[in-house]
């Protein structure tokens, strides 16, 4: 019964309603136009999949530094998620190897812990999914299951000195209030390493650009950990574990595993040895022109997109206008801080009518650069080159 729950959880995470890309010509999926709903507080979004929900941000939003709460992407595991929850008799619980165990109440956090920000990139393990050729299972996200936000809350090793943690402490584990629709569905739980729990950067985040998190995003707490995929966000946070060994959980032993040699692998030849997903790799899209938007010979347009990665930050953006034969270097906008994205600009006057193949790479301070090809079985991390066929007229 348990491995027909795992298999049923599976099936729950990779059922997806293909739909296009629609923006930029960067997507490869299917024809259908994107299927766009409203949810409680939030605007026109685009729909993957309501049971759990699974709601992707419209490309042109990107166009804003920060991402708005009302258009900030949504993504549970677990079909029960809260539409209610009494802000008064909610508590944030903290046990295992502790020498106090805590239960805080929304007023605690406030007023007992100095608070802190910090803003972070928000981005879905599986944000791209859909570009990755062969096709693997999963959402077929396109390149909106991110967000920018300026998060604040109270950092996780205040939290953990106040309730002491104990010697030999290895991991510490979050739960949030989600439930699966079975009993024997793997409860939604993530883990750190002890030390990066303590790291200082770790944050119990309650507020998002200035606001309430909004329930769809993990309202009243959310795990913010920056530079790290979105997987370890954990929505709705409730509890919070000390644990002296390693935690072997669903959501860490099975599921969100990348090759341990890297992200790359073959669909003839899977990797056999693997690890849980951690830090965000590197990454370029672009934001505009947008498809719908006509581009003239002759007349100047606007080239303009995001980079981001684990916050070892951006060095530097080129753009090629022939399928990557030659680069030019684009215009970085100001850092926004070191886990957030990075904007770039480039004004491009094309002097012919015709298609134009553009590339899009980035190069990290550490001298890495996007590479060409990528693929894993489960679409993770994409960090190849991005490319948008843009028509001059």
């Amino acid at each position: 019964m348990l491995k027909l729950a795992y298999l049923y959880a599976i099936a729950l995470i990779g059922f997806t309603m293909l739909f296009s890309c629609g923006n930029n010509g960067n997507g490869t999926g299917s024809a259908q136009a994107p299927v766009l709903v409203k949810y409680p507080e939030k605007k026109e979004m685009i729909l993957l999949t309501d049971r759990p929900p699974q709601l992707e941000t419209p490309l042109k939003i990107f166009r804003e530094d920060f991402t708005p709460n009302d258009y900030f992407f949504v993504r549970w595991h677990l079909s029960q998620i809260l539409t209610k929850i009494d802000i008064d008799t909610f508590r944030l619980y903290i046990g295992g190897a502790v020498e106090k165990p805590l239960a805080l109440s929304m007023a605690d956090l406030k007023t007992k812990f100095a608070p802190d920000s910090i803003i972070a990139l928000a981005i879905c393990a599986g944000n791209s999914r859909s570009t990755f050729n062969p096709k693997v299972p999963g959402s077929q996200w396109c390149n909106g299951a991110m967000g920018n936000a300026i998060w604040k809350g109270v950092k996780l090793k205040d939290l953990l000195a106040y309730a002491g943690v104990k010697t030999g402490a290895v991991n510490v584990t979050f739960q949030g209030l989600d439930k699966g629709p079975l009993p024997d569905i793997p409860v939604f739980v993530k883990s750190l390493d002890i030390n990066h729990a303590n790291d200082g950067e770790v944050m119990v985040a309650y507020e998002m650009n200035g606001q309430p998190i909004p329930m769809l995003n993990g309202y009243p707490l959310k795990l913010v950990v920056p530079g790290w995929y979105a997987t370890y966000w954990v929505g709705s946070l409730a509890k919070i574990n000390v644990l002296t060994d390693t935690f072997n959980g669903f959501w860490m032993k099975t599921a969100y595993r990348i090759p341990k040699s890297g992200l790359d692998e073959s669909p003839d030849s899977l990797a056999k040895a693997t690890v849980p997903i951690n830090k965000i790799n590197l990454h370029s899209i672009f934001v505009e022109p947008d498809s719908s938007e006509p581009v003239i010979a002759n007349k100047q347009c606007l080239v303009e997109g995001l980079a981001f990665n684990d916050g070892t930050r951006i060095k530097k953006v080129e753009l090629s206008f022939d399928n990557g034969k030659t680069w030019a270097e684009t215009n970085l906008n100001p850092e926004l801080g070191k886990y957030s994205w990075r904007r770039w600009k480039y004004e491009w006057t094309p002097n012919a009518k015709g298609m134009y193949h553009l590339c899009v790479r980035a190069t990290d301070n550490n001298g890495h650069t996007q590479t060409d090809k990528q693929w894993n079985r489960s679409g993770y991390a994409r960090g190849f080159i991005e490319h948008l066929d843009v028509s001059v007229n």
